[in-house]
């Protein structure tokens, strides 16, 4: 995994500008801590840094084609898992190969396809393409958006990055906020394309970019459609078994340690048992794959359940990792290191953005910082809930009937940031419009029943908007650490075959996620395979609320903080107990520490 940024202008020479490619590409150093390289000609600059986990020689970046006067440069994030496969078509064409990277194969595989080699490509990436021959830059993103990219205008032309942090060290591209901004970072509907951050978009997910000396077009190459689903429940059981299967198979490829995350819950303890068999069949019976879990101190004790959470995650995982076999480690943090300003700044910084979920970022940052310790690749369960319906809004009769993004009903404005009423940002309309354009997205098929044709829409709205978010936290608090995270659920085979199954059959047991239960079956412990959906874990901990109230006090010290929210609305927050600090208020705590954090870090410039 990696980090990729640089320029294209047709008004300018970039060969002069070495140091700025320089400083965009140090900036990305936490993505690629092994190697760094930039490549200049006259219209592009191309930077890249690099975390060595396949070919560790030989797939040093940026990639040309050739050494002497190179036609395609590449610079390249991610893992392609049917690069084996593309290589040996493409050396039946003719192509041949002076590495074993998947980096070349992406590369050959432009010059054999041009841009429709997104279409060929299978997993998880994000890559920008200088065609020396056309003055064309084509920039791609995988189908479901895993890997991060973003891009500005600059003078004749356009920068990208991973980050948008990498962007704002080009001269032209400054941090800078306005109304949209704000709206699209704590309205929480997650949006494909604007950022907080004025002027700076995202690449959409399945999508490309183009820009050459006419302009910029934009493409998507691949999106969810809605089909017939002809098989019965049994072969669909079987069916999703193998897609599962295939995909833990094909993302256990790693010339560096790789391990899993295991929570004690049903997605991760399915994923980590077929990847621990799979490695058997690789190494032997006596091999073992590491797996980790995060806890905190007080979770034995303090535990509370709330809307997100059922129980202690913590027996669970010991469970499954005995069951399975594996190699297990719980990381346990305490308030004070989830408290430390160095580590929430750390997150912000990471993020490029105000908006999280406090506690349990910055314990997810360092239990991978934990990981790094050991392995380079962990393995996730991310994206099963939005793949087979796991989430309460898929079995909720009010959410189901009700006339906005389901995910309000949970965070709704208990867990959104108490922003200044005089900003008058307009956010309820902002909702309602964006609810109405998500919806009109939305692929159907003739004859469906209303609760089939709602099912599709929260399952559309939750692979496309929320899961959106999970994968933007995951890459960026992970690649902070330095460790690449796969996430197989994301399987775009995997998720079209879902997509199109029937609620009736994702449901047949009564349950959430009934067809993974039934697919996973004898690979976990009857106590996961029947157990509720559980939320990532948060500390219960009174003195984790007593110091979160105290930051929160010191943030709101700053006038801008002040200028951008509703002390009166914080109050309540900043009054209660400790001790009965609820969920929903303490999130608005945790927003008004980050907003404050962020704002010292990057200075931006609000135009409100």
């Amino acid at each position: 995994m990696c980090g990729i940024t640089g320029w294209v202008s047709f008004h300018s020479d970039a060969r002069t500008q070495t140091p700025v490619i320089e400083a965009m590409t140090a900036t990305l150093a936490p993505r690629g801590p092994d190697a760094g390289g930039v490549w200049l000609g006259e219209r592009a600059a191309i930077g890249h840094r690099r975390l060595a986990v396949i070919d560790l020689e030989g797939g040093v970046q940026p990639m040309t084609d050739r050494p002497d006067e190179p036609a395609i440069v590449l610079s390249y994030s991610g893992e392609v898992y049917n690069h084996h496969h593309l290589r040996a078509e493409l050396r039946r064409r003719g192509h041949v190969f002076r590495t074993r990277s998947d980096t070349e194969v992406v590369l050959r595989a432009y010059a054999e396809w041009g841009e429709a080699v997104a279409e060929h490509l299978e997993g998880m990436f994000a890559f920008a393409v200088w065609d020396e021959r056309e003055q064309r830059l084509l920039l791609v993103r995988d189908r479901l958006g895993v890997k991060p990219l973003h891009w500005a205008a600059v003078d004749g032309g356009l920068a990208f990055a991973s980050e948008p942090k990498a962007l704002f060290a080009h001269p032209e591209i400054r941090p800078r906020v306005d109304a949209d901004g704000l709206r699209e970072a704590y309205s929480l509907l997650f949006n494909t394309g604007p950022t907080v951050w004025s002027g700076v978009r995202e690449v959409e997910p399945g999508g490309l970019l183009v820009l050459d000396r006419d302009g910029i077009r934009e493409r998507r190459y691949w999106q969810l459609e809605a089909a017939p689903h002809t098989d019965d429940r049994d072969t669909t059981v079987e069916r999703v078994r193998e897609l599962v299967g295939a995909a833990a198979h094909s993302q256990l490829e790693a010339d560096v340690p790789l391990c899993s995350l295991l929570s004690g819950g049903l997605d991760s303890t399915v994923l980590t048992a077929l990847l621990a068999g799979e490695l058997r069949s690789r190494q032997g019976p006596q091999a073992r794959i590491r797996s980790y879990a995060v806890d905190y101190s007080d979770q034995a004790v303090e535990f509370t359940g709330d809307v997100l959470r059922t129980g202690h995650d913590t027996p669970y995982a010991v469970e499954a990792g005995a069951f399975i076999g594996t190699d297990h480690s719980t990381v346990v943090l305490d308030p004070r290191s989830l408290l430390d300003p160095a580590h929430r700044t750390a997150v912000v910084v990471a993020r490029d953005s105000p908006i999280g979920v406090g506690d349990m970022d910055t314990s997810l940052y360092l239990l991978f910082g934990e990981i790094r310790q050991h392995s380079t690749v962990a393995v996730s369960g991310e994206a099963a809930d939005e793949v087979f319906g796991g989430y309460p809004w898929f079995h909720s009769p009010k959410a189901l009937a009700a006339g906005t993004f389901p995910w309000l009903l949970v965070t709704g404005d208990e867990a959104a940031m108490p922003l200044n009423p005089e900003l008058d940002l307009r956010i309820a309309e902002f909702r309602d419009d964006t609810y109405r354009t998500a919806l009109a997205a939305v692929p159907h098929l003739d004859g469906e029943t209303p609760a089939e044709h709602r099912q599709r829409e929260l399952q559309h709205l939750s692979l496309t908007r929320w899961l959106r978010q999970l994968l933007h936290r995951k890459d960026r608090l992970s690649m902070a650490q330095g460790l690449e995270v796969r996430v197989p659920y994301c399987d775009h085979r995997l998720v079209e075959y879902a997509f199109t199954t029937p609620w009736a059959l994702k449901s047949h047991d009564g349950r959430e996620k009934s067809l993974l239960r039934a697919a996973g079956a004898g690979l976990a412990p009857d106590s996961v395979l029947h157990r509720p959906k559980n939320h990532y874990p948060a500390t219960h901990h009174p003195d984790y609320n007593r110091g979160l109230q105290q930051l929160a006090r010191d943030a709101l010290a700053a006038e801008q903080v002040r200028a951008l929210t509703d002390e009166t609305r914080l109050k309540p927050c900043l009054d209660t107990p400790s001790d009965r600090l609820e969920w929903g208020h303490r999130l608005r705590l945790e927003r008004v520490v980050d907003l404050a954090l962020w704002l010292d870090h990057y200075r931006p410039e609000l135009a409100l």
